[in-house]
């Protein structure tokens, strides 16, 4: 009889640590859903702001600028004279000079 009472009394600790067990792991698995639960809210709410934010974009970007025959009409005055002239072209006059030098013929090659 001590031996039951004594059997009783470790199947009693053992069921209480097997239930303490299961409450642990039914606590994780709750604790894992609220989580994904929260990452999920998180997710929806970002795609709506960034939905959001696309569609006030579009909304901005829908302008298309309009030109009149006018806008380009007037004669273009610049602030200052352009800093870079043009090379006078004479490059002629160089060029029979050069001839001359080498005896009279031409060693450019043409097409």
């Amino acid at each position: 009889m001590e031996n039951e009472k004594v059997d009783n009394g470790e199947d009693e600790q053992e069921e209480q640590k097997v239930e303490e067990f299961f409450a642990l792991i039914r606590s994780f698995q709750e604790a894992r859903n609220r989580r994904k639960d929260q990452a999920l809210l998180e997710e929806k709410d970002r795609k709506k702001k960034t939905k959001l934010r696309k569609l006030n974009a579009e909304e901005q970007a829908s302008w298309v600028p309009s030109f009149e025959w006018e806008d380009f009409n007037q004669e273009i005055q610049f602030r200052k004279s352009p800093l870079i002239y043009p090379r006078p072209c004479n490059n002629q006059n160089e060029d029979k000079k050069q001839q001359e030098e080498d005896g009279g013929l031409d060693l450019n090659l043409t097409l």
